[in-house]
């Protein structure tokens, strides 16, 4: 497959998160290749996603405004939008208080594990279907 982008991308597998609707919807995707310029993710679902859209990497502490670029079964391909043309958030409501920031912020965890583990537990089944043998069951 030829290359087309301009800076080679650094193989990784970070966490990160995909934010759009306004910060009402994420989903978690894995980092798989990373450049300065924009990255190759990986989704455990499928699922629309718009053309813009937030990327926020815990492991870098870094939110990024990305632009969808292509789509594969296996994932999908973005690119970098430059932060200083990103607006500014609209004003929103104030922060709840912080008991219930801990308590969303467990559930929101828990959920992410369980999206986690129902896409391997799919994959496994697939594979099973197939007729095959998963190389793990773990």
């Amino acid at each position: 497959m030829s290359e087309n982008r301009k800076e080679a991308r650094q193989r990784v597998f970070l966490k990160g998160r995909i934010i759009f609707n306004n910060s009402a919807s994420s989903m978690d995707c894995l980092v798989r290749d990373l450049s300065p310029a924009g990255a190759r993710l990986a989704l455990s679902e499928t699922t629309t996603l718009p053309e813009m859209f937030d990327l926020y990497i815990p492991q870098k502490e870094r939110t990024y405004r990305a632009h969808l670029r292509w789509r594969r079964p296996d994932g999908i391909g973005i690119t970098f939008v430059d932060d200083s043309a990103r607006p500014e958030p609209a004003a929103a409501a104030p922060p709840p208080p912080p008991a219930e920031d801990a308590s969303i912020a467990v559930l929101l965890r828990r959920v992410s594990e369980l999206e986690a583990e129902n896409a391997t537990l799919r994959r496994l089944l697939a594979t099973m279907a197939q007729g095959g043998t998963p190389a793990s069951a773990a």
